[in-house]
């Protein structure tokens, strides 16, 4: 019997190409299996496909949403999200309608959706199709979701009301030890966003399953929670790790062969990595902080370094670049490390994280980053900066011993007014701790690195969920 599912991602870069992946890996491991993906536009740009990947392959298409030019990049990303509600459902129907013509019979067996786009649950509803949800982040993570909201609807604690009490801690069943407040992401402390957050999990609960991106063998806490059917949620498929390898950055390739030859003239495990993702930026004075740092710690660097948005417009601006570096670091600076460092702007992460050069990685704790380091077995550095990354860092670095730590807790996004300096010491012991050779967290991660290669293999717990979860989906499919 051939299938048929629609992918709806979110319009974020890191989503879109994990979204493809997983698209990808679907149906190269099944003929049976079509896919479709519906591409919502970036809020950001003009440009209709968000992403490189506009040109269809056998059996896997692009349904590209036509851009709003007249769209306000202002507007906060959940309402950006619900504003493409109709442009996805009559490409939806659309879609519907399409293959019922087909011939040899196809059937339409559901919609999975990125976690950010639970809003797009009743298209599923009025159609009369199983939904499914995309989970682009971890299963720890997705059982925090899960408990926050039984936590207030059972009126036993609404963690918004923690954002002053950074001290307290409390249990999460997919963590082995008692979670501090002060980890949480801005979103949950936030009264007025909470409810999203309520909303968004209630929503997941009613879907036939959660496709998460992540390893059994990684999260073993997590996995036996949802296996024992534990807290009323449905099916968790640990299908990752879903990476994505294609050269980022069109129009780089300049710049990326520049970046590789500077690498291949480095030693082996010489180089720290420092990488802040697409929102990532720093102001003056942090960027001086993280120089110095740099500089006491002897370490050959290779910085991607951007200036940060205003807080206050995180929603409509991006980072950029300073215009002089001269002015913004320590005097002396780029003359005294000219041997040693490279700096610049945007980055090949993957092919950078891929170089036998590179032996620790400052990062934002993006769980696409964590699982591109774990994959190469880079030891990070964890300094969070928004959106869960905050209970990454703590799951990488007290859970999991992963990681070192710069400041696992700091965030800066358009809810904190002012956010604090992180000091060149803090950042120094962490770039040590992440460059040390015969460390316990490099020797764990090269376990989990071998780890993440076999279950993607057959008969490895990621190819057995991936294989089950298209099980189900011919199960659930409507008579």
């Amino acid at each position: 019997m051939k299938i048929e599912l629609v992918f709806i991602p979110s319009p974020g870069v890191g989503h879109i190409r994990s979204t493809t992946a997983l698209a990808k890996l679907l149906v190269d491991s099944d003929d049976r299996l079509s896919v479709t993906l519906i591409v919502i536009p970036s809020q950001f740009s003009k440009d209709a496909s968000s992403s490189v990947y506009t040109e269809s392959e056998d059996r896997l298409r692009y349904c590209l949403l036509p851009a709003n030019r007249d769209q306000s990049t202002q507007q906060d990303f959940i309402s950006y999200i619900l504003s493409q509600k109709p442009h996805v459902r009559a490409a939806v129907s659309e879609l519907v309608r399409e293959v019922s013509t087909r011939s040899g019979s196809p059937r339409f067996a559901g919609i999975v959706m990125d976690m950010f786009c639970t809003s797009m649950m009743d298209i599923a509803d009025d159609l009369n199709l199983p939904a499914y949800i995309f989970y682009t982040s971890n299963a720890s993570y997705l059982g925090l979701q899960f408990h926050v909201q039984t936590l207030y609807e059972e009126k036993k604690l609404d963690v918004s009301e923690l954002k002053d009490d950074s001290d307290v801690k409390f249990d999460v069943p997919t963590l082995t030890r008692p979670f501090p407040a002060n980890s949480l992401p801005s979103m949950m402390l936030d009264k007025e966003w909470f409810p999203y957050i309520v909303r968004r999990a209630k929503s997941m609960r009613g879907t036939k399953g959660v496709l998460v991106n992540s390893v059994a063998e990684m999260e073993p806490q997590a996995v036996k929670f949802f296996s024992d059917g534990n807290g009323n949620t449905p099916p968790v498929y640990t299908v990752g790790p879903i990476l994505d390898f294609k050269t980022n950055g069109d129009g780089e390739d300049e710049k990326r062969r520049e970046i590789l030859c500077w690498l291949e003239e480095q030693p082996p495990s010489s180089v720290v990595f420092l990488c802040f993702g697409s929102m990532g930026g720093f102001g003056e004075e942090q960027t001086r902080e993280i120089a110095v740092a740099l500089e006491r710690s002897g370490h050959r660097f290779l910085w991607s370094l951007r200036r940060a948005y205003p807080v206050k417009s995180m929603t409509g601006s991006r980072p950029g670049e300073f215009t002089n570096l001269e002015e913004v670091l320590p005097e002396g600076f780029l003359k005294r490390t000219s041997g040693i460092g490279k700096i610049i702007s945007w980055a090949p992460q993957v092919a950078v994280l891929e170089s036998p050069a590179v032996g620790g990685f400052v990062t934002h704790c993006g769980w696409n980053s964590i699982l591109e380091s774990l994959w190469f077995g880079v030891p990070t550095a964890a300094w969070p900066i928004y959106a869960e990354q905050q209970f990454n860092a703590f799951q990488m670095v007290e859970e999991l011993g992963l990681a070192a730590d710069i400041r696992k807790e700091y965030r800066r996004d358009s809810l904190i007014p002012k956010p604090e300096i992180v000091s060149a010491e803090e950042i120094e012991r962490g770039i040590n701790c992440a460059m040390e050779q015969d460390s316990e967290i490099r020797k764990r991660v090269i376990d989990v690195r071998d780890k993440l290669h076999v279950a993607l293999l057959d008969g490895g717990s990621s190819n057995a969920a991936l294989r089950k979860f298209v099980q189900d989906v011919i199960e659930n499919i409507p008579s």
